[in-house]
């Protein structure tokens, strides 16, 4: 299902040279959450250097995004509905929860919603 495309991330992403050069200045590890499935994405100058699947005991990122299976799938559609068009219209409407240092997420938005819809 979606499992295998999340633990891709890495490929996807390092092959988009556009996608790297545009997080070349992010150097985090942030927890994306998917039903009760969770994901740790280390992300080095833009390049995803791994993805590790849960559950995670005391670890540490710096910040989270939390959805339901169905809005992830929602997300993914080729055009989707309004609400799920991006990360933001998801919180905003209450279908994801952004959390954790939200000025690092709010910083790279755009290479972070890039990265997930890969």
């Amino acid at each position: 299902m979606m499992t295998p495309v999340f633990e891709r991330l890495p490929e996807l992403v390092n092959a988009n040279a556009a996608l790297v050069r545009r997080g070349r200045y992010l150097t985090v590890t942030f927890l994306v959450t998917r039903g009760e499935t969770h994901y740790l994405v280390r992300v080095v100058e833009g390049r995803v250097e791994r993805v590790e699947r849960g559950p995670f005991l005391m670890r540490d990122w710096r910040f989270a995004i939390r959805a339901s299976e169905e809005a992830w799938q929602k997300f993914w559609e080729p055009v989707p509905e309004p609400g799920y068009q991006d990360l933001l219209a998801m919180a905003k409407f209450g279908h994801a929860l952004v959390e954790g240092d939200l000025l690092v997420f709010m910083q790279h938005l755009r290479y972070v919603q890039e990265v997930l819809a890969a």
